[in-house]
């Protein structure tokens, strides 16, 4: 019975039986209802807040918005931007990832839409997460597992139900396809992560003097920087380490001492500390080193997750064309002094992008560069 659903559902028949372009404008404005939940994801998720409770309110007045005010695109314009209860300003980032997801929806369907409508919907899915990821990775440096691991499970899930996503026609080849979609992009960036590791070391940071550092509960958090601990401590023999000038935890003190953290100790001068038993960590240093990546874990995970949606040949084509976009804006945000060398630019979002681009013209932009015709 399901198989059938599942067939009905991917069933060009059942699609066609409407004009399709009453499809495309049903799969905007999906997608911009879409987008007004991933404003909900975006906001909570990295702080590990329900995403269902309490309903959407404003974050400043913490008025409960009711439905006939949460209409995507329609509401932010009409209201300009502005709480309609206490009238303080409403991020324009709420417009932009609901126009964006709306365009991103309509884009798969106009391409996909005509010749397998099932692929078309999963590609709406996958922009989803692109949408969510990227714009947590902007603001926080971390992609969440829910998007990543999450991603893996529904993205093999979906290549066997509907194995034209990857060309083929049974679920075994479907199962294939996303099996070797995410063993190539997990294996393959984490490779490129232990090779980094060897390469790059360690990353010492010069601080301003009396610099105040904060160890948070899942992030380290430095003056316009947040790097999560999980994207340096993820080996057991990695640690940061502080010369500090002064040390406060919880009610005790330090004077000019070294620390150490690890994944399973802290270590302040001669003593040993479980860090999970410790609440409070502010440290005042003027030099700070770091286990230094080519890239963060999570990064691994997303680019297994964008496997089993679109295979291996999607990841290696995300894979350089990624690194030449993240690369080519490094450069130019270091030109322009919106960067350092040594830190940490978010590469989630540029893989998103290599993707999206993969989606939409990865086939032909192949075609041209092999001179295939």
């Amino acid at each position: 019975m399901f198989g059938s659903f599942i067939q009905a559902l991917f069933s060009p028949e059942t699609w066609g039986a409407v004009p399709f372009h009453f499809w495309s404008l049903a799969i905007f404005t999906l997608g911009c209802v879409v987008g007004s939940f991933l404003n909900v994801v975006i906001h909570r998720l990295p702080r590990e807040e329900s995403i269902v409770s309490p309903p959407s309110h404003c974050p400043h007045c913490r008025y409960s918005i009711p439905w006939y005010l949460n209409i995507p695109l329609v509401t932010w314009l009409w209201l300009r931007g502005k709480c309609a209860n206490c009238g303080a300003p409403i991020s324009v980032r709420y417009l932009l990832v609901e126009a964006l997801t709306g365009a991103l929806f309509l884009g798969c369907w106009l391409v996909y839409g005509e010749t397998h409508s099932g692929v078309a919907l999963i590609f709406c899915l996958l922009m989803a997460g692109f949408v969510a990821a990227s714009f947590i990775d902007f603001e926080h440096f971390i992609i969440p597992d829910q998007i990543t691991i999450g991603g893996i499970f529904a993205g093999l899930g979906l290549s066997i139900l509907c194995p034209a996503l990857h060309g083929g026609e049974s679920a075994k080849q479907g199962m294939e396809g996303g099996f070797w979609g995410i063993a190539v992009g997990g294996l393959l960036l984490y490779g490129i992560l232990r090779a980094g590791k060897l390469l790059f070391g360690k990353r010492k940071l010069e601080l301003p003097p009396g610099t105040t550092i904060i160890f948070g509960e899942e992030t380290l958090k430095l003056p316009g920087e947040e790097i999560p601990y999980g994207d340096m401590l993820y080996r057991k023999g990695d640690f940061v380490e502080v010369e500090a000038e002064k040390v406060t935890m919880g009610e005790r003190g330090f004077g000019p001492v070294r620390l150490r953290l690890y994944q399973d100790r802290l270590e302040i001068g001669e003593e040993t500390f479980d860090p999970a038993s410790v609440n409070h960590l502010e440290v005042v240093a003027a030099r700070l080193v770091l286990p230094r990546e080519a890239m963060g874990f999570g990064d691994v995970k997303f680019m297994a997750a964008i496997g089993a949606f679109l295979g291996w040949q999607g990841v290696l084509f995300s894979l350089m064309l990624s690194s030449i976009l993240g690369a080519a804006v490094g450069i130019i945000l270091i030109a322009l002094g919106k960067r350092q060398w040594s830190q940490w630019i978010p590469y989630g979002p540029y893989i998103a992008l290599a993707a999206i681009i993969y989606v939409y013209w990865g086939e032909a932009i192949l075609r041209r560069v092999l001179n295939l015709g």
